[in-house]
């Protein structure tokens, strides 16, 4: 039996993000209760414990919104639903502002032992421009509370390429986590998405893209500085100590199968998507009537297989098997691809390896998505 990962979705904030465009909700106390009524109900459903699960994520949202009590009961019901004898990985997301030493010690004592922290910046003024509840004090709280508790395996989330961030202030969030020493960072571009704060400032013309020389200058030097500090990249956005990658998102760019529980979230199972109803009300009304709060479901044929292993794929350092364009059933197609494949390897864009796979030079990287774009069905 292939191991598989289990993502839970714990969907409230205190606010929402301005660039945040995952199924999150304001809410008190008592729909937070409600939803852990329904959460366990659905947890039940899918008999997780005749399932080898080797990864769990919490995410959101913001799982340490929960209060003690609450996280307490969450790590029990996952602990009576799931066999967490093989599990390899066990991470929760965490915000500073919500996250208190004594819930550090729930979820460790609970077994968890990955926690990512989001920072997202170093300068105050970013923070609030980006609607976060915390500024650097209450980071550097959490994460050295994190430490004293005992983690040893902590990711630093941040954000660049922002059009009032500066090279300069990049530079200094960038120096600062790659000083304090976390086992993984991930450094992602902002990317402006329908129905979020940010959009709606982008549409009215208070928020600019960052021009394109900005972005690589950014980017090159998250690079080369996580580089001297004895990181490696294993992922265009996701930086590591070695032995420290994070198992359970690799299963999502290998296109493994995962289990997605939670109001929002999403699985793949037997080559099949789904994703649960995006409303609280929808969400409760399935689990309480023990049917699966499903919203759609989607059977991958081979093309749209192909392209996620290539989006997915050519993201990471190990790149992907050429034995995945020998199954297209077209040969036209099969020699145009190839040819790209040729032409990008000959600019320096595409690396072919000895165990026949191919991947991304690091200025391939710089214009990933063209080359992945290109590649695709």
């Amino acid at each position: 039996m292939e191991s598989k990962g289990l993502y839970i979705h714990i969907p409230f904030c205190v606010q929402k993000c301005k660039y945040c465009d995952f199924t999150s909700y304001v809410a008190d106390g008592n729909e937070k209760d409600k939803y852990l009524d329904s959460l366990e109900k659905e947890l039940k459903m899918y008999k997780l414990n005749q399932e080898e699960i080797s990864t769990i994520f919490i995410g959101g949202g913001t799982p340490t919104i929960l209060n003690k009590t609450q996280l307490k009961r969450l790590f029990k019901m996952i602990e009576d639903n799931v066999d967490l004898k093989k599990l390899e990985e066990y991470s929760i997301e965490a915000n500073p502002g919500t996250l208190s030493i004594e819930k550090l010690k729930i979820m460790k004592d609970a077994g968890v032992n990955r926690l990512s922290i989001g920072l997202q910046a170093v300068q105050d003024k970013h923070l609030l421009f980006m609607g976060r509840i915390h500024n650097l004090k209450q980071f550097e709280e959490s994460f050295y509370n994190a430490r004293e508790v005992g983690f040893d395996n902590i990711n630093i989330d941040v954000i660049f390429a922002f059009d009032t961030q500066s090279l300069e202030d990049w530079k200094e969030t960038i120096d600062y986590v790659a000083e304090i020493k976390p086992e993984h960072i991930s450094a992602y571009s902002l990317i402006i998405e329908e129905g979020t704060d940010f959009f709606e400032m982008y549409e009215k013309g208070e928020l600019k893209d960052i021009d394109e020389e900005k972005y690589l200058d950014m980017y090159r030097y998250t690079v080369e500085k996580l580089k001297k500090y004895g990181f490696y990249q294993y992922e265009i956005s996701n930086f590591c100590n070695v032995g420290y990658e994070c198992k359970h998102n690799i299963k999502y760019w290998n296109c493994d199968e995962y289990f997605g529980v939670g109001v929002g979230a999403s699985g793949y199972i037997n080559n099949e998507r789904y994703t649960n109803v995006k409303t609280l009300n929808d969400y409760s009304k399935a689990t309480n009537s023990n049917v699966f709060p499903i919203e759609s479901k989607e059977v991958l044929d081979f093309k749209e297989h192909f392209n996620e292993k290539i989006m997915l794929g050519l993201r990471m350092n190990s790149g992907i098997n050429l034995s995945l364009i020998d199954k297209i059933n077209n040969q036209e197609l099969e020699k145009c691809i190839i040819k790209s494949i040729e032409n990008y390897q000959k600019k320096g864009y595409i690396e072919k390896c000895k165990d026949n796979t191919i991947k991304l030079t690091q200025s391939g990287r710089e214009i990933s998505n063209s080359i992945i774009v290109d590649l695709m069905l």
